[in-house]
């Protein structure tokens, strides 16, 4: 997108306006101070309870499946009235997580894209119902707006963040895309038009394939995709167009071999570095939660202490006890001791002192160790000598 606003000076200068406009308008409002502040606290920790996002999924996900049974009119017939009422039901929770939202930020609420994106499944939701009092329950488009209704199943994107990865990283390819598809497009354009004056031919030509540009362009895109050619060529074989094969080869060689690929590198391309990017935003939130429940734990800490401090004072009790009662307050998931004392420079100074003690001890064993096996060989080679000997004074 950057290199787009790079080639379009005027769209820049537009967008630059509309977001500054758009800050602006934020920062004023958000000098305004509400009077309800429980009150809005209160719905954005509902907003951010794990119970309530685990009740729009299955929302999400049981609408969903009552659409799929809705397809089978028997079922649709028989089970109308909890159609009727499971319908009612989802609204009405997609409706108060709507207002709720946009209660909590009224004015922050549209300047995320997902939320736009809850906004425009609430309009598509009601469009039947719009229809149906306006032009009545026969009106001859009714069936477009209830397919639409498939759409709904897209709010869950806004509760799956590896989805909303795999969405960022196609919008990152828009650019790169639209390159390769025009590029794509005027490969097509050329071999259209020579497809057309080779085999659409009035007299012998092919002329459902290739009798217009319209069909000669739907025959390349079946090339492209290598659905069903070889029946095409054949089809020209049976016409007896020698120039048929090479046209066809050098045509999907550029158009599949090269340009689909092409376009399929692209996606892997950004779709791995989006989740790269991904990852590195988990790690760096596991980072500030485990810090946060560092300085929980710290806090907590210092407060016992402070309190037998205080108990001391008061009851003149030993140090000892302090000490022992202090070690009840400790927990077993506290990582606190061990990381401050394991990153403390005295630890660290011991730590290497006992590396360097450990390399002197590894090097006094292997003098030892070559010591035996010298004192072993030696006393290996004297007792030949000796049996020798014995034998010889045997001998005389």
């Amino acid at each position: 997108m950057s290199q787009y606003f790079h080639h379009n000076p005027v769209r820049v200068v537009s967008s630059s306006l509309f977001g500054t406009a758009s800050d602006a308008l934020y920062a004023r409002f958000k000098k305004i101070k509400r009077k309800d502040v429980e009150c809005q606290a209160f719905f954005r920790s509902i907003l951010k309870s794990s119970l309530l996002h685990a009740l729009l999924i299955s929302t999400i996900t049981s609408n969903a499946f009552f659409m799929v049974l809705g397809t089978d009119y028997n079922i649709r017939y028989k089970l109308f009235r909890l159609f009727e009422i499971s319908e009612i039901l989802f609204v009405s929770i997609y409706a108060c997580e709507f207002f709720m939202k946009v209660y909590v930020e009224p004015i922050k609420y549209w300047r995320d894209g997902y939320n736009l994106l809850d906004v425009v499944i609430i309009l598509i939701i009601l469009i039947p119902y719009t229809l149906r009092k306006i032009k009545g329950r026969h009106y001859r488009y009714l069936h477009i707006a209830d397919g639409i209704q498939s759409l709904r199943i897209l709010k869950l994107i806004s509760y799956s963040r590896g989805i909303r990865t795999l969405i960022t990283a196609v919008g990152q390819t828009v650019y790169t895309v639209a390159s390769v598809l025009t590029l794509l497009f005027i490969l097509m354009y050329i071999f259209a038009i020579l497809g057309f004056c080779l085999f659409g031919i009035p007299e012998k030509g092919d002329l459902n394939n290739w009798g217009n540009l319209a069909a000669a362009f739907f025959t390349l895109f079946s090339l492209a995709t290598v659905d069903g050619w070889t029946n095409l060529q054949e089809q020209l074989d049976n016409r007896k167009f020698t120039v048929s094969r090479a046209f066809t080869i050098i045509f999907i060689l550029l158009a599949s071999f090269i340009f689909l690929n092409m376009f399929v590198g692209v996606m892997i391309m950004h779709t791995e570095d989006s989740i790269k990017k991904f990852q590195r935003e988990l790690m760096v939130e596991r980072h500030v939660t485990l810090m946060e429940e560092r300085q929980m734990i710290l806090k907590r800490q210092q407060e016992e202490v402070n309190r037998l401090m205080n108990a001391q004072k008061s009851g003149g009790r030993s140090f000892s006890e302090l000490v022992e009662e202090f070690k009840k307050t400790l927990r077993h998931t506290d990582p606190m001791v061990l990381d401050d004392f394991g990153t403390s420079l005295p630890f660290i100074t011991v730590y290497l002192s006992t590396l360097d003690n450990q390399d002197t001890t590894v090097n006094k064993l292997q003098e030892l160790y070559y010591e035996i096996v010298n004192v072993l060989r030696l006393m290996l080679e004297d007792l030949p000598q000796k049996k020798s000997s014995h034998s010889s004074e045997f001998t005389i």
